[in-house]
Protein backbone atom coordinates (compact mmCIF):
# COMPACT_ATOMS: atom_id res chain seq x y z
CA UNK A 1 0.00 0.00 0.00
CA UNK A 2 1.41 3.62 -0.87
CA UNK A 3 1.33 6.65 1.63
CA UNK A 4 3.46 8.92 -0.31
CA UNK A 5 2.83 12.60 -1.39
CA UNK A 6 2.42 11.48 -4.48
CA UNK A 7 -0.19 8.74 -4.08
CA UNK A 8 -1.87 11.57 -2.04
CA UNK A 9 -1.90 13.93 -5.32
CA UNK A 10 -3.18 10.99 -7.45
CA UNK A 11 -6.09 10.50 -4.83
CA UNK A 12 -7.05 13.97 -5.42
CA UNK A 13 -7.29 14.08 -8.97
CA UNK A 14 -9.20 10.82 -8.99
CA UNK A 15 -11.98 12.60 -5.93
CA UNK A 16 -12.16 15.67 -8.02
CA UNK A 17 -13.41 13.64 -10.85
CA UNK A 18 -16.03 12.33 -8.51
CA UNK A 19 -16.79 15.44 -7.55
CA UNK A 20 -20.83 15.08 -8.36
CA UNK A 21 -21.69 12.19 -6.78
CA UNK A 22 -25.33 11.03 -6.46
CA UNK A 23 -26.20 11.83 -2.95
CA UNK A 24 -28.65 13.80 -1.09
CA UNK A 25 -26.95 16.91 0.69
CA UNK A 26 -27.23 20.45 1.61
CA UNK A 27 -27.76 23.22 4.63
CA UNK A 28 -25.00 24.62 6.94
CA UNK A 29 -22.67 22.57 8.75
CA UNK A 30 -22.41 21.99 12.68
CA UNK A 31 -19.47 20.21 15.62
CA UNK A 32 -20.00 19.20 18.86
CA UNK A 33 -17.13 19.37 21.31
CA UNK A 34 -16.22 18.48 24.80
CA UNK A 35 -13.30 17.09 27.35
CA UNK A 36 -14.58 14.73 29.51
CA UNK A 37 -12.97 11.45 28.49
CA UNK A 38 -10.83 12.88 25.41
CA UNK A 39 -12.26 14.37 22.54
CA UNK A 40 -12.47 12.16 19.36
CA UNK A 41 -13.50 13.82 15.87
CA UNK A 42 -16.04 12.75 13.63
CA UNK A 43 -16.60 13.71 9.94
CA UNK A 44 -19.47 12.91 8.07
CA UNK A 45 -21.06 14.17 4.57
CA UNK A 46 -24.50 15.66 5.95
CA UNK A 47 -24.25 19.10 6.54
CA UNK A 48 -27.86 19.41 6.56
CA UNK A 49 -27.96 18.12 9.90
CA UNK A 50 -26.96 19.78 12.94
CA UNK A 51 -25.88 18.70 16.47
CA UNK A 52 -29.85 18.72 17.64
CA UNK A 53 -31.12 16.14 14.51
CA UNK A 54 -31.52 12.83 15.50
CA UNK A 55 -28.28 12.01 13.27
CA UNK A 56 -26.84 15.01 15.30
CA UNK A 57 -27.76 13.16 18.74
CA UNK A 58 -26.74 9.98 17.45
CA UNK A 59 -23.38 10.56 17.31
CA UNK A 60 -23.11 12.48 20.71
CA UNK A 61 -24.14 9.27 22.17
CA UNK A 62 -22.12 7.23 20.37
CA UNK A 63 -19.21 9.39 21.69
CA UNK A 64 -20.90 8.82 25.26
CA UNK A 65 -21.24 5.47 25.27
CA UNK A 66 -17.58 5.16 24.59
CA UNK A 67 -16.63 7.27 27.39
CA UNK A 68 -15.54 10.31 25.22
CA UNK A 69 -16.82 13.34 23.40
CA UNK A 70 -17.34 13.63 19.88
CA UNK A 71 -16.15 16.84 17.86
CA UNK A 72 -18.45 16.29 14.82
CA UNK A 73 -18.16 18.11 11.39
CA UNK A 74 -20.96 18.05 8.95
CA UNK A 75 -19.23 18.94 5.14
CA UNK A 76 -19.76 18.64 1.77
CA UNK A 77 -18.94 14.81 0.24
CA UNK A 78 -16.51 16.19 -2.23
CA UNK A 79 -15.06 18.53 0.00
CA UNK A 80 -14.62 16.11 2.88
CA UNK A 81 -12.69 13.96 0.50
CA UNK A 82 -10.31 16.16 -0.33
CA UNK A 83 -10.04 17.34 3.02
CA UNK A 84 -9.27 14.07 4.30
CA UNK A 85 -6.81 13.28 1.77
CA UNK A 86 -4.69 17.15 2.87
CA UNK A 87 -5.46 15.89 6.72
CA UNK A 88 -3.58 12.79 6.10
CA UNK A 89 -1.23 14.39 4.65
CA UNK A 90 -0.59 16.39 7.56
CA UNK A 91 -0.99 13.74 10.29
CA UNK A 92 -4.00 14.71 11.22
CA UNK A 93 -6.90 12.79 10.22
CA UNK A 94 -10.34 12.40 11.95
CA UNK A 95 -10.69 9.32 14.02
CA UNK A 96 -13.47 8.46 12.31
CA UNK A 97 -15.27 9.14 9.07
CA UNK A 98 -18.22 8.70 7.19
CA UNK A 99 -17.42 8.85 3.13
CA UNK A 100 -19.20 8.06 0.15
CA UNK A 101 -18.69 4.44 -1.16
CA UNK A 102 -16.82 5.15 -4.58
CA UNK A 103 -14.53 7.39 -2.57
CA UNK A 104 -13.17 4.84 -0.07
CA UNK A 105 -10.62 2.95 -3.06
CA UNK A 106 -9.05 6.53 -3.38
CA UNK A 107 -8.43 6.49 0.49
CA UNK A 108 -7.39 3.40 0.53
CA UNK A 109 -4.84 3.91 -2.34
CA UNK A 110 -3.42 7.08 -0.50
CA UNK A 111 -2.52 4.67 2.74
CA UNK A 112 -5.02 6.20 5.04
CA UNK A 113 -7.72 3.80 6.39
CA UNK A 114 -7.55 1.06 8.48
CA UNK A 115 -9.04 -2.34 7.20
CA UNK A 116 -12.19 -3.24 9.33
CA UNK A 117 -10.37 -7.05 10.40
CA UNK A 118 -7.81 -5.22 11.66
CA UNK A 119 -10.03 -3.32 13.94
CA UNK A 120 -12.12 -6.43 15.00
CA UNK A 121 -15.15 -4.58 13.27
CA UNK A 122 -17.70 -7.32 12.34
CA UNK A 123 -19.32 -7.16 8.86
CA UNK A 124 -20.64 -10.80 8.57
CA UNK A 125 -24.51 -9.52 8.29
CA UNK A 126 -23.79 -6.75 5.90
CA UNK A 127 -25.40 -7.94 2.11
CA UNK A 128 -22.17 -8.76 0.20
CA UNK A 129 -23.34 -6.46 -2.53
CA UNK A 130 -23.74 -3.28 -0.57
CA UNK A 131 -19.99 -4.07 1.50
CA UNK A 132 -18.74 -4.40 -1.82
CA UNK A 133 -18.37 -0.99 -2.20
CA UNK A 134 -16.00 -0.67 0.22
CA UNK A 135 -13.66 -3.76 -0.95
CA UNK A 136 -10.56 -3.47 -2.28
CA UNK A 137 -8.78 -6.56 -3.24
CA UNK A 138 -11.11 -8.91 -1.27
CA UNK A 139 -10.15 -6.33 2.04
CA UNK A 140 -13.27 -4.58 3.99
CA UNK A 141 -11.94 -0.67 4.82
CA UNK A 142 -15.52 0.74 6.08
CA UNK A 143 -19.00 -0.34 7.44
CA UNK A 144 -21.93 0.58 5.46
CA UNK A 145 -24.20 2.89 7.02
CA UNK A 146 -27.00 2.14 4.49
CA UNK A 147 -27.57 2.49 0.52
CA UNK A 148 -29.29 4.39 -1.73
CA UNK A 149 -30.42 3.47 -5.37
CA UNK A 150 -32.13 4.40 -8.78
CA UNK A 151 -35.47 2.85 -9.67
CA UNK A 152 -38.29 4.14 -11.94
CA UNK A 153 -40.83 6.17 -10.51
CA UNK A 154 -44.38 6.52 -12.19
CA UNK A 155 -47.69 8.43 -11.95
CA UNK A 156 -50.38 5.85 -11.67
CA UNK A 157 -52.83 8.86 -13.36
CA UNK A 158 -50.88 9.03 -16.46
CA UNK A 159 -50.39 5.27 -17.07
CA UNK A 160 -53.93 4.59 -16.25
CA UNK A 161 -55.11 7.25 -19.10
CA UNK A 162 -52.70 5.95 -21.32
CA UNK A 163 -53.86 1.80 -20.87
CA UNK A 164 -50.85 0.91 -19.83
CA UNK A 165 -50.72 -2.02 -16.42
CA UNK A 166 -47.43 -0.76 -14.75
CA UNK A 167 -46.76 -4.60 -13.98
CA UNK A 168 -46.48 -4.98 -18.03
CA UNK A 169 -43.18 -3.11 -17.73
CA UNK A 170 -40.82 -6.05 -17.70
CA UNK A 171 -38.35 -5.23 -20.14
CA UNK A 172 -37.37 -2.71 -22.80
CA UNK A 173 -39.55 -3.37 -25.30
CA UNK A 174 -42.70 -2.94 -23.01
CA UNK A 175 -41.37 0.10 -21.39
CA UNK A 176 -40.38 1.36 -24.46
CA UNK A 177 -44.33 0.16 -25.49
CA UNK A 178 -45.45 1.90 -22.60
CA UNK A 179 -43.81 5.16 -23.73
CA UNK A 180 -45.23 5.15 -27.31
CA UNK A 181 -48.77 4.72 -25.71
CA UNK A 182 -48.25 7.81 -23.26
CA UNK A 183 -46.97 10.05 -26.26
CA UNK A 184 -49.96 8.79 -28.01
CA UNK A 185 -52.30 9.73 -25.19
CA UNK A 186 -50.70 13.65 -25.43
CA UNK A 187 -48.39 12.99 -22.05
CA UNK A 188 -44.90 13.08 -21.71
CA UNK A 189 -42.84 9.89 -21.64
CA UNK A 190 -39.84 9.49 -18.72
CA UNK A 191 -37.39 11.71 -17.55
CA UNK A 192 -33.91 10.91 -16.25
CA UNK A 193 -30.18 13.04 -15.74
CA UNK A 194 -27.49 12.35 -18.91
CA UNK A 195 -25.86 15.25 -17.57
CA UNK A 196 -21.73 15.63 -17.96
CA UNK A 197 -20.72 14.66 -14.27
CA UNK A 198 -20.88 11.29 -12.42
CA UNK A 199 -24.46 11.77 -11.69
CA UNK A 200 -25.30 11.15 -15.34
CA UNK A 201 -23.01 7.90 -15.28
CA UNK A 202 -25.07 6.98 -12.22
CA UNK A 203 -28.23 6.91 -14.15
CA UNK A 204 -26.75 5.32 -17.28
CA UNK A 205 -25.26 2.66 -15.16
CA UNK A 206 -28.21 0.72 -14.53
CA UNK A 207 -28.90 0.83 -18.68
CA UNK A 208 -25.64 0.04 -19.32
CA UNK A 209 -25.16 -3.05 -16.73
CA UNK A 210 -29.01 -4.22 -18.04
CA UNK A 211 -27.87 -4.95 -21.17
CA UNK A 212 -24.87 -7.10 -19.75
CA UNK A 213 -22.01 -4.14 -20.38
CA UNK A 214 -18.79 -4.43 -18.65
CA UNK A 215 -17.05 -1.00 -17.49
CA UNK A 216 -13.66 -2.42 -18.56
CA UNK A 217 -15.23 -2.99 -22.46
CA UNK A 218 -17.25 0.61 -22.52
CA UNK A 219 -17.65 0.08 -26.78
CA UNK A 220 -19.04 -3.68 -26.16
CA UNK A 221 -22.27 -4.11 -28.44
CA UNK A 222 -23.78 -4.58 -25.34
CA UNK A 223 -23.03 -0.50 -24.01
CA UNK A 224 -23.79 0.42 -27.72
CA UNK A 225 -27.43 -1.17 -26.97
CA UNK A 226 -27.87 0.66 -23.38
CA UNK A 227 -26.66 3.93 -25.36
CA UNK A 228 -28.51 3.49 -28.49
CA UNK A 229 -31.88 2.89 -26.15
CA UNK A 230 -31.57 6.43 -24.53
CA UNK A 231 -30.64 7.87 -27.72
CA UNK A 232 -33.98 6.76 -29.62
CA UNK A 233 -35.73 7.39 -26.20
CA UNK A 234 -34.50 11.50 -27.05
CA UNK A 235 -35.25 11.09 -30.72
CA UNK A 236 -38.75 10.15 -30.99
CA UNK A 237 -39.78 12.60 -28.31
CA UNK A 238 -39.83 9.92 -25.71
CA UNK A 239 -37.71 11.80 -22.97
CA UNK A 240 -37.00 15.19 -23.25
CA UNK A 241 -33.92 17.21 -24.77
CA UNK A 242 -33.07 18.42 -22.06
CA UNK A 243 -32.00 15.36 -20.41
CA UNK A 244 -28.52 16.56 -21.33
CA UNK A 245 -28.59 19.77 -18.74
CA UNK A 246 -30.40 17.79 -16.17
CA UNK A 247 -29.24 16.63 -13.09
CA UNK A 248 -31.00 14.20 -10.84
CA UNK A 249 -32.52 17.17 -9.06
CA UNK A 250 -33.94 19.01 -12.16
CA UNK A 251 -35.20 15.31 -13.16
CA UNK A 252 -36.91 14.92 -10.39
CA UNK A 253 -38.60 18.63 -10.49
CA UNK A 254 -39.56 17.71 -14.08
CA UNK A 255 -41.49 14.30 -13.08
CA UNK A 256 -43.25 16.06 -10.16
CA UNK A 257 -44.80 18.25 -12.33
CA UNK A 258 -47.30 15.37 -13.10
CA UNK A 259 -46.98 15.28 -17.00
CA UNK A 260 -44.46 12.58 -17.11
CA UNK A 261 -44.83 9.27 -17.02
CA UNK A 262 -41.93 8.07 -15.68
CA UNK A 263 -39.15 9.24 -13.64
CA UNK A 264 -35.39 7.48 -12.92
CA UNK A 265 -34.39 8.55 -9.68
CA UNK A 266 -33.75 7.54 -6.19
CA UNK A 267 -34.57 6.37 -3.32
CA UNK A 268 -33.58 9.99 -1.44
CA UNK A 269 -36.64 10.95 -3.15
CA UNK A 270 -39.30 9.42 -1.45
CA UNK A 271 -39.98 12.34 0.70
CA UNK A 272 -40.47 14.35 -1.92
CA UNK A 273 -42.41 11.83 -4.29
CA UNK A 274 -45.19 11.75 -0.85
CA UNK A 275 -45.59 15.71 -1.51
CA UNK A 276 -45.75 15.82 -5.47
CA UNK A 277 -49.56 15.63 -5.15
CA UNK A 278 -50.62 12.82 -7.47
CA UNK A 279 -50.54 8.77 -7.08
CA UNK A 280 -47.52 7.31 -7.97
CA UNK A 281 -45.71 3.99 -7.73
CA UNK A 282 -42.18 2.60 -7.98
CA UNK A 283 -40.97 -0.22 -9.97
CA UNK A 284 -37.36 -1.35 -10.82
CA UNK A 285 -35.51 -0.26 -13.85
CA UNK A 286 -35.73 -3.57 -16.09
CA UNK A 287 -33.04 -5.50 -17.95
CA UNK A 288 -32.68 -5.87 -21.78
CA UNK A 289 -34.28 -8.63 -21.91
CA UNK A 290 -36.10 -9.05 -18.63
CA UNK A 291 -35.37 -9.21 -14.82
CA UNK A 292 -34.24 -6.71 -12.35
CA UNK A 293 -31.15 -4.51 -13.93
CA UNK A 294 -27.71 -3.69 -11.56
CA UNK A 295 -28.43 -0.82 -10.14
CA UNK A 296 -25.27 1.32 -8.77
CA UNK A 297 -25.38 1.71 -5.11
CA UNK A 298 -25.21 5.24 -3.13
CA UNK A 299 -23.95 5.56 0.06
CA UNK A 300 -21.92 6.04 2.46
CA UNK A 301 -18.80 3.97 4.32
CA UNK A 302 -17.90 4.37 8.43
CA UNK A 303 -14.35 4.35 8.39
CA UNK A 304 -11.55 4.98 10.57
CA UNK A 305 -8.51 6.94 9.44
CA UNK A 306 -4.80 5.49 9.63
CA UNK A 307 -3.59 7.48 13.53
CA UNK A 308 -0.09 8.00 14.63
CA UNK A 309 -1.35 7.28 18.03
CA UNK A 310 -2.92 3.37 17.11
CA UNK A 311 -4.07 3.31 20.82
CA UNK A 312 -7.30 5.45 19.57
CA UNK A 313 -8.19 2.81 17.46
CA UNK A 314 -9.83 0.92 20.53
CA UNK A 315 -12.34 4.00 20.99
CA UNK A 316 -12.86 4.68 17.21
CA UNK A 317 -14.40 1.35 16.78
CA UNK A 318 -16.53 1.33 19.46
CA UNK A 319 -18.22 4.82 17.99
CA UNK A 320 -18.06 2.86 14.55
CA UNK A 321 -20.34 -0.17 16.32
CA UNK A 322 -22.82 1.86 17.88
CA UNK A 323 -23.59 4.10 14.64
CA UNK A 324 -23.97 0.53 13.06
CA UNK A 325 -25.43 -1.59 14.86
CA UNK A 326 -29.31 -2.79 14.26
CA UNK A 327 -31.18 -0.73 17.02
CA UNK A 328 -29.41 3.01 15.47
CA UNK A 329 -29.14 1.71 11.58
CA UNK A 330 -33.16 1.81 11.55
CA UNK A 331 -33.33 5.40 12.90
CA UNK A 332 -30.56 6.30 10.62
CA UNK A 333 -31.76 4.77 7.31
CA UNK A 334 -35.26 6.04 8.18
CA UNK A 335 -34.01 9.84 8.48
CA UNK A 336 -31.80 9.10 5.49
CA UNK A 337 -33.82 7.77 3.02
CA UNK A 338 -31.61 4.72 2.91
CA UNK A 339 -32.39 0.98 2.68
CA UNK A 340 -30.47 -0.44 5.43
CA UNK A 341 -27.41 -2.82 4.84
CA UNK A 342 -28.68 -5.70 6.27
CA UNK A 343 -31.68 -8.14 5.67
CA UNK A 344 -33.34 -7.71 9.74
CA UNK A 345 -33.12 -3.74 9.18
CA UNK A 346 -34.36 -4.09 5.93
CA UNK A 347 -37.43 -6.09 6.94
CA UNK A 348 -38.01 -3.85 10.20
CA UNK A 349 -37.83 -0.56 7.55
CA UNK A 350 -40.36 -2.30 5.00
CA UNK A 351 -42.64 -3.43 8.09
CA UNK A 352 -42.61 0.52 9.37
CA UNK A 353 -43.23 1.86 5.77
CA UNK A 354 -44.26 -0.28 3.01
CA UNK A 355 -43.25 1.50 0.25
CA UNK A 356 -39.76 0.65 0.78
CA UNK A 357 -40.39 -2.93 -0.18
CA UNK A 358 -39.32 -1.99 -4.27
CA UNK A 359 -36.12 0.02 -3.14
CA UNK A 360 -35.65 -3.63 -0.88
CA UNK A 361 -35.29 -5.20 -4.18
CA UNK A 362 -33.60 -2.55 -5.90
CA UNK A 363 -31.00 -2.74 -3.41
CA UNK A 364 -29.96 -6.27 -3.76
CA UNK A 365 -29.63 -6.92 -7.24
CA UNK A 366 -27.18 -3.57 -6.98
CA UNK A 367 -23.53 -3.29 -7.36
CA UNK A 368 -20.80 -0.91 -6.36
CA UNK A 369 -19.07 1.62 -8.79
CA UNK A 370 -15.95 0.32 -8.10
CA UNK A 371 -16.95 -3.05 -7.60
CA UNK A 372 -15.19 -5.96 -9.31
CA UNK A 373 -11.54 -4.81 -8.79
CA UNK A 374 -11.59 -1.42 -10.67
CA UNK A 375 -11.74 0.59 -7.53
CA UNK A 376 -9.66 3.72 -8.44
CA UNK A 377 -9.79 2.96 -11.55
CA UNK A 378 -13.74 3.96 -11.41
CA UNK A 379 -13.49 7.84 -12.28
CA UNK A 380 -11.22 7.49 -15.27
CA UNK A 381 -14.05 4.98 -16.94
CA UNK A 382 -16.67 7.27 -15.75
CA UNK A 383 -15.93 10.36 -17.04
CA UNK A 384 -15.00 8.90 -21.10
CA UNK A 385 -18.53 7.16 -20.37
CA UNK A 386 -20.83 10.33 -19.50
CA UNK A 387 -18.75 12.04 -22.32
CA UNK A 388 -19.81 9.20 -24.89
CA UNK A 389 -23.98 9.58 -23.63
CA UNK A 390 -23.33 13.73 -24.00
CA UNK A 391 -22.03 12.97 -27.43
CA UNK A 392 -24.84 10.35 -28.60
CA UNK A 393 -27.56 11.98 -27.38
CA UNK A 394 -26.49 15.36 -28.76
CA UNK A 395 -26.45 13.69 -32.33
CA UNK A 396 -22.78 14.78 -32.34
CA UNK A 397 -21.80 11.13 -32.63
CA UNK A 398 -23.51 7.55 -33.20
CA UNK A 399 -23.67 5.31 -30.18
CA UNK A 400 -20.91 3.40 -31.25
CA UNK A 401 -18.67 5.77 -32.29
CA UNK A 402 -19.04 7.96 -28.89
CA UNK A 403 -18.51 4.68 -27.00
CA UNK A 404 -15.32 3.75 -29.14
CA UNK A 405 -13.97 7.43 -28.64
CA UNK A 406 -14.43 6.49 -24.86
CA UNK A 407 -12.67 3.43 -24.61
CA UNK A 408 -9.89 5.23 -26.40
CA UNK A 409 -10.04 7.59 -23.68
CA UNK A 410 -9.61 5.16 -21.41
CA UNK A 411 -6.63 3.56 -22.41
CA UNK A 412 -4.50 6.50 -22.85
CA UNK A 413 -5.77 7.34 -19.07
CA UNK A 414 -4.38 3.73 -17.54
Amino acid sequence: MRNSRRSLITAVAALGALASLASCGGGAGSSTSGKAGGTYTFWDPYPQFDASSAWGRLVTKCGGDAGVQVKRTGMDTTDLGNKALLAAQQGNAPDVMLVDNPVVSTLVEAGILNKTSDLGLDTKPIQKNILGGGEVDGASYGVPIGANTLALYYNKKILSAAHVDPASVKDWASLTAALKKVKAAGKKGITFSAINTEEGSFQFLPWFWGAGGDLTKLNSDEGTAALSLWKQWVQSGYAPKDVLQNTQTTSWQQFATGDYAFGENGTWQLGNAGKAGFDYGVIGIPGENGGSAPVPTGGEFVTVPVQKDTSRYGVSTKIVTCLTNSANLLTTDNTLMYVAPTTAVQAEQVKSNPRLEPWVRAVAAARGRTSGGLGTKYPAISQPMWTAVQAALSGGKSPKAALDAAQTAVGKGN
